[in-house]
């Protein structure tokens, strides 16, 4: 709803109450037999460090983590799988305990010396992950779970293999019919993932039951006289079991209750076995044996009213086989790759060739204005900051968001985030952040920002640190240019690899801190559709026009700084000042400290500035193989530039940001440090 005070157009959100967040958020339990994906879904909304734990007593391994799902949270736990609730014994008694009771202990076990099957407790709702390539035997196990009492969500799983093998499922029938929300999932995909948590938290506030699903009418009133007998206040208080749960495992014949009615009304127990042997006798085979059978039979009629076969899927368009591209485990990680190029390319390509047409001109126009004055100074300084932020906004940062904005509104972007999703939990993150990562190899400035959208508290700082070490296009341009000429492709390839392998290190370091893990994401795979000219524009705007003004004043600012330093003959002093990190640490020469601090404004100043220390654009004649790379190293990892920090205080706070200066300049030292070391020693055994 959209209302406008006083100019202002406001957009109202509709809010869904009760709100479940914090203490009051769901919970919810993830149960299905095996093969049916539902470890596979646990993972692709779980959070970067799920808690796992044992059900008491047991080997049974369950996982548990807080996913968001939009203004919603819930606690969900991927338990054991279960074949059945009937007969059940040791650790597969524990995962049916745990979704009656949780940590709630209901009279008939106060004599267990064990604790509770699970530290939380129990499910307010149960989702049912089946497979709906063998649906009969997972909805014998849904007629079970719908004697529960707690909302039911069935998660149709593995509809692309249904669809392969002609197995055409009407949902809306199979609704109807269970008297439970069902949604169709490719959980090793992502899809459906959205529409089913959405769903879950729908039916949790509305409280949706499964239909009553009573065995056949002639058993129900075979049954009715042992129903009668078991219906007691005093047997329901100390069970804490809806009645048709309890009447049809005492009915077959199930241990753990005959045990619990033996222990607690040992007077009461001879009448009920009386009754149930009389109920038996009425029948063609024994009672256990016509439950099991009514229960078989009614989930075959339940499946064939639902489903019919077909042909095997031949026809498929392209929406079908880039998604297999982009959301298979493996080939999505090949389309990721080919999206990696795609920007790439934009970086070394269209924007080389924009930053040729605009920045270099416009730097080479004014190159003849020397001035010698301090006013002068002070002018040519503030052009310089001005260059520099147009060399930033307009090769950069306009090209590579207009790319990535359309590769999101086209709906590729959030299938790439969802397949590197897992790999990034590596490092403490979520694959939400792998669109401010691309970015990055732009300009570290607008990923962070974009980061910071995408996450937050933990998660927002480590992806932050983690950004300032992706090569953004100035320092590629570094990387290409002395790498590639004093290195080789082999140098160049090695720099890069080293990135990657610094950013990882730093994520698993940063991951394990003590901070708390931020909750799990249900990452929706939206449609494909075509970007429009309107929103490219809405959002390339909204996502630079905020950064300018953080930029613009640093730059121009810190440009005046560094021109008067130089004006005034500071060149030496400043030199000397940082002779510990260029000379004792880095083995380079004492020249070097001024442009290297000249990076601190942009990175490629230090490189204009080093061919002015050195006297020469043939700095391989100057300096050694080591030294060239110990000078690459720190140029890649030392602090990022002052625009990039600035950022960082406005998104993470003074303390974080600085945080992240100290962790980037330490490695910087050690990688540099570490590297000139191996190879002078390398040097000196092959010497």
């Amino acid at each position: 709803m959209m209302k406008s005070t006083s100019g202002v157009t406001v957009t109202a959100v509709p809010l869904r109450t009760p709100l479940f967040r914090g203490e009051r958020r769901l919970r919810i339990a993830l149960v299905g037999l095996p093969g049916g994906g539902k470890t596979t879904l646990f993972d692709a909304v779980s959070s970067t460090a799920p808690h796992s734990g044992e059900l008491t007593g047991t080997h049974q391994v369950y996982s548990e983590c807080t996913v968001q799902i939009g203004f919603d949270e819930a606690s969900v736990v991927d338990l054991p799988s279960i074949h059945s609730l009937h007969h059940l014994q040791g650790d597969d008694l524990s995962a049916l305990k745990y979704l009656l009771w949780g940590d709630e202990r209901p009279p008939v076990s106060a004599h267990e010396a064990s604790r509770p099957p699970a530290p939380f407790a129990p499910p307010d709702l149960i989702i049912q992950v089946v497979d709906a390539t063998s649906l009969q035997s997972h909805i014998e196990l849904t007629l079970e779970l719908s004697k529960l009492g707690r909302p039911i969500v069935m998660a149709l799983n593995h509809m692309d293999e249904a669809a392969k093998k002609g197995l055409y499922i009407n949902i809306k029938a199979l609704e109807m019919l269970l008297g439970i929300p069902v949604v169709p999932t490719v959980a090793l995909m992502g899809q459906g993932l959205a529409q089913l948590f959405s769903t879950a938290v729908n039916a949790a506030r509305e409280e949706t039951c499964p239909l009553p699903q009573p065995p056949s009418r002639y058993l129900v009133e075979t049954m009715q006289p042992l129903s009668a007998a078991l219906n007691r206040p005093e047997i329901h208080a100390a069970f804490c079991l809806p009645h048709p749960l309890l009447l049809t495992h005492f009915a077959a014949h199930d241990g753990f209750i005959e045990d619990e009615l033996r222990e607690h009304f040992p007077g009461l127990l001879p009448q009920l076995e009386g009754l149930r042997d009389a109920a038996g006798l009425r029948l063609p085979r024994p009672l256990e044996e016509e439950l099991h059978a009514d229960r078989h039979h009614r989930a075959a009629t339940l499946v064939e009213a639902a489903m019919r076969m077909g042909s095997p899927t031949e026809t498929r368009g392209w929406r079908y086989w880039l998604d297999e591209l982009f959301l298979h485990p493996q080939w999505g990680l090949i389309g990721s790759l080919a999206v990696f190029a795609a920007v790439l390319f934009v970086v070394f390509e269209i924007s080389g060739w924009i930053d040729s047409m605009t920045t270099v001109r416009l730097a080479a126009a004014f190159a003849d204005w020397q001035p010698v004055a301090t006013s002068g100074v002070v002018g040519r300084a503030v052009l310089d900051g001005l260059i520099g932020l147009v060399g930033i906004v307009v090769p950069y940062m306009i090209p590579l968001v207009m790319l990535l904005v359309s590769l999101e509104e086209a709906g590729l972007m959030h299938r790439i985030a969802f397949v590197v999703d897992r790999g990034f939990h590596k490092i403490g993150l979520h694959g939400g952040v792998a669109v401010p990562f691309l970015l990055g190899l732009g300009c570290n400035v607008p990923a962070i920002s974009g980061a910071a959208k995408a996450t937050s508290g933990r998660e927002r700082v480590i992806a932050s640190v983690l950004i300032t070490f992706v090569p953004c296009s100035a320092r590629s341009a570094i990387i290409l240019a002395i790498a590639g000429k004093y290195l080789g492709a082999a140098g160049v390839f090695g720099m890069f690899a080293l990135t990657l392998v610094v950013i990882a290190v730093i994520g698993r370091l940063l991951s394990r801190g003590g901070r708390e893990s931020g909750p799990g994401q249900v990452q929706e795979i939206p449609a494909y559709a075509l970007p429009t000219w309107r929103i490219l524009l809405t959002e390339t705007w909204a996502r630079t026009s905020d950064i300018l003004t953080i930029v613009t004043p640093l730059l121009v600012g810190g440009s005046v700084v560094l021109a008067l330093l130089n004006h005034v003959g500071a060149d030496s002093f400043i030199n000397t000042l940082l002779l510990p990190v260029t000379v004792w640490g880095l083995g380079l020469p004492l020249a070097l400290g001024v442009p290297l601090l000249f990076g601190v404004l942009r990175k490629e100043l230090s490189l204009l500035m080093i061919y002015q220390a050195l006297g020469t654009q043939e700095i391989g004649g100057v300096l050694d193989t080591v030294q060239i790379v110990t000078l690459l190293l720190f140029l890649t990892f030392y602090i990022p530039c002052v625009s990039t920090f600035a950022v960082m205080l406005k998104t993470i706070g003074r303390r974080d940001a600085l945080f992240s200066v100290a962790v980037s300049v330490g490695v910087a030292l050690l990688v540099a440090g570490i590297v000139r070391v191996v190879m002078s020693g390398v040097h000196m055994f092959v010497g």
